[in-house]
């Protein structure tokens, strides 16, 4: 790990962002609530939260921070879903992998809601798509 024990304590705000593509069918099972599994994106932002907390136990090199604030936003479109994650922290290192991780794990827990959805006659998922995962801002406040 990077030391960072002489590094001040600053006010960290990183917010990332990304998007998985599906069948309108499918979108609109999310919509209607007719998911098999449940509230579709009621349970992927409490993942979303869960995986920014895990963070250093996922990614070895990131030090466990104090996070003192999660939020979690979705916006639907006609064939994909954005996640936005943003981190909120009072410590000596960014928050940008813990915003990262949560959107990353945010849009597998999609997936994995919806995966009977999007299955072809194969087993496959031709159209389903994670991508864009990215982060969209990040702020430190100055000394």
């Amino acid at each position: 790990m990077v030391e960072i024990t002489g590094k001040p304590d600053v006010f960290r705000r990183a917010r990332a962002a990304g998007s998985i593509r599906l069948m309108e069918s499918t979108i609109e099972a999310i919509r209607s609530g007719r998911v098999k599994k449940g509230d579709v994106l009621a349970t992927a932002r409490m993942t979303a939260i869960l995986a920014v907390k895990e963070t250093p136990r996922l990614i070895p090199l990131c030090h466990p921070i104090p996070i003192t604030g999660v939020d979690v936003e979705f916006e639907i479109g006609v064939n994909t879903i954005q996640a936005t994650v943003t981190v909120t922290s009072v410590g000596k290192t960014g928050v940008e992998m813990e915003a990262l991780t949560g959107v990353s794990v945010a849009l597998l827990n999609v997936w994995d809601m919806i995966k009977y959805l999007e299955k072809d006659a194969t087993g496959n998922y031709p159209e389903t798509v994670i991508e864009y995962i990215r982060v969209a801002k990040k702020e430190k406040a100055t000394a």
